[in-house]
């Protein structure tokens, strides 16, 4: 982390977002001001709530072609993990709420997931393709040790034969160590997680709620351990902040058993370029000009980048720099090694008792 790391003493704590965003499809904004006329500034709550919604489906269709998932699944809108740089902060504008403080503070439950996903299941034009858990917001993010909904969902899967790909930064899919072991003696999971850095006061910063380097790594080598294939996703990749530590995180994930590693680089689309421009103008203040610019030098002189197939990986000798550094220490610490294909020929539907479920 930079040297002169100094929030402001406003910085909330514990959150990655400092200020609740306008939301692009409110007409109206609401402010807040100190009544005694102070200069202090007005200070939100942070806990957080929980809503539910009652969802009409569960397996979403990516249409996006850089993408390899058909399919995702969510049973979380928002992510209390705090993330600053994540691209789901967006999506929260459609819900009314917004892509700042609102995205980490209100959590949308879908209790009728396992319901939704098993009638899908039984559908006889249903035909098993790539499902990505979760392609928006992380399934295993705080609130899943009490609603325990992805281990509902993983149940169903492994019950119905299905694959499935799982992308997480929290050490709770350890609770379902045993039946993701079960699963990979099938090939039917892959497991994605996420390790963005191995500084604590850069992790504590940009991810305020999530595992910490050391026990992702942790996690990695007890996976690893089960024969659970587990590939790392260095991801996001932000110029200045922690490009330069590609080869120590590759290194560190292969020395703990991962198969393999991809990465991309940042990207600011819709209101998370204001949310991130002011996050690290607080944390980073002497190199926050520097970290912008050269994000911007990644997609074409903007911070954000909708363009397919270019977005992810960005271009331009700073985007290909990155990308040489990559290459180097996958060849170096992965040579070798690779993620097996998952077997999308043992599915199946369960006997007739679940049939009856949906007659």
């Amino acid at each position: 982390m930079d040297s002169k790391h100094n929030p402001e003493k406003t910085f909330l704590q514990g959150r990655g977002a400092q200020f609740h965003a306008p939301n692009r499809f409110e007409k109206q904004i609401s402010s807040y001001e100190n009544i005694d006329f102070l200069d202090e500034p007005w200070m939100d709550d942070t806990r957080t709530e929980f809503f539910i919604e009652h969802s009409k489906k569960i397996i979403n269709k990516v249409s996006s072609p850089d993408i390899p998932a058909a399919y995702s699944i969510n049973p979380y809108q928002g992510c209390e993990h705090g993330c600053i740089y994540c691209y789901a902060r967006n999506t929260h504008e459609y819900w009314g709420f917004d892509a700042g403080l609102d995205f980490e503070q209100k959590i949308m439950i879908k209790e009728n997931a396992p319901e939704l996903f098993k009638k899908a299941l039984q559908h006889p034009n249903y035909r098993p393709d790539g499902i990505m858990f979760s392609g928006n917001t992380d399934c295993y993010q705080p609130i899943e040790r009490k609603k325990k909904i992805t281990r509902q969902l993983l149940e169903i899967f492994f019950d119905y034969r299905h694959p499935v790909g799982i992308i997480t930064k929290n050490a709770l899919i350890l609770r379902d160590k045993e039946l993701l072991q079960e699963m990979a003696q099938l090939n039917l999971v892959s497991v994605n997680i996420s390790l963005t850095t191995l500084n604590e006061k850069t992790r504590r910063a940009m991810e305020p709620r999530t595992a910490t380097s050391m026990q992702r790594l942790k996690v990695i080598e007890a996976l690893s351990n089960l024969g659970i294939p587990v590939n790392i996703m260095a991801a996001p990749i932000i110029p200045s902040i922690n490009d330069h530590e590609i080869p120590a995180l590759l290194k560190s994930a292969a020395d703990a058993g991962a198969l393999s590693a991809g990465y991309t680089i940042v990207r600011l689309n819709g209101a998370v370029s204001a949310i991130f421009e002011d996050w690290v103008s607080k944390v980073f203040p002497n190199s926050a000009t520097k970290v912008l610019n050269q994000i911007s030098e990644c997609h074409g002189g903007q911070l954000n980048d909708s363009r397919f197939r270019t977005r992810m990986h960005g271009e331009g000798p700073i985007a290909i720099s990155i990308s040489n550094l990559f290459k180097m220490a996958k060849l170096r610490y992965f040579k070798g090694r690779s993620m097996p294909k998952l077997d999308y020929s043992l599915f199946r539907r369960p006997g007739p008792t679940q049939l009856n479920l949906f007659k």
